[in-house]
């Protein structure tokens, strides 16, 4: 699945203040590719993921999924679009409290009218929580709720994967873990993967790296 994104700018305003965070940013990323986008803090890469994903629309430019342009959809529209094309990893893992690591992962299916129950059992077995379906997300190691995030975004088969520093509230050693199986799992499927870290030994894995700089590619 390919996205583009073209002259995207956006910016914020705070009582007389205003600031530009991103300043006309054109990206590609082709189908099954695993794209890093790098920067210091306040650089602007997760504003840009956000805009990418279909969660944030930008002040002006165009993003479109297969040359279909997702912000010249309406809001309900939108959110189809995005259940049906995309996955989201977020670096708190954002997993519902009362729901168990099953039930987490099944929810996005709930959501978009079509239950796989069966796929994720699959998934979580192929993340390694086979045994702890029926755990709460306070049950679970730090490793372990980004585990049943991974597999939560993976529950629709989205061709484009999103993940907003997936290893930053874990330790170099898990973190390396779950990256490595993040990489796997697009790979296996030939998913496009979009990740944002500050994380240069990360950014390595992948095949293609952008560097962010004041809300400009360098």
């Amino acid at each position: 699945m390919r996205l583009q994104a073209i002259d995207i700018h956006q910016s914020y305003r705070s009582g007389d203040r205003h600031t530009e965070v991103l300043k006309g940013l054109t990206v590609e990323a082709r189908t099954g590719e695993k794209l890093f986008l790098c920067g210091p803090s306040g650089a602007g890469k997760t504003t840009l993921l956000y805009v990418l994903a279909g969660l944030e629309a930008p002040k002006t430019g165009k993003v479109l999924i297969d040359d279909r342009s997702i912000y010249q959809l309406n809001r309900q529209q939108r959110a189809l679009m995005r259940s049906q094309t995309s996955g989201f990893i977020f670096q708190r893992y954002f997993l519902l409290p009362e729901l168990t690591a099953f039930e987490n992962v099944l929810s996005p299916s709930m959501i978009s009218g079509s239950p796989r129950p069966d796929r994720a059992r699959e998934l979580l077995q192929l993340v390694g929580l086979g045994d702890r379906l029926e755990h709460l997300p306070d049950q679970l190691s730090g490793g372990e709720q980004q585990r049943v995030a991974i597999a939560r975004a993976l529950i629709n088969d989205p061709g484009i994967i999103f993940a907003d520093e997936p290893t930053g509230n874990l330790d170099r050693a898990t973190g390396g873990e779950v990256m490595g199986l993040l990489l796997s799992l697009v790979e296996e499927s030939r998913k496009t993967l979009i990740v944002v870290t500050h994380d240069p030994g990360l950014a390595r894995l992948g095949d293609r790296v952008l560097t962010l700089q004041d809300g400009r590619l360098t």
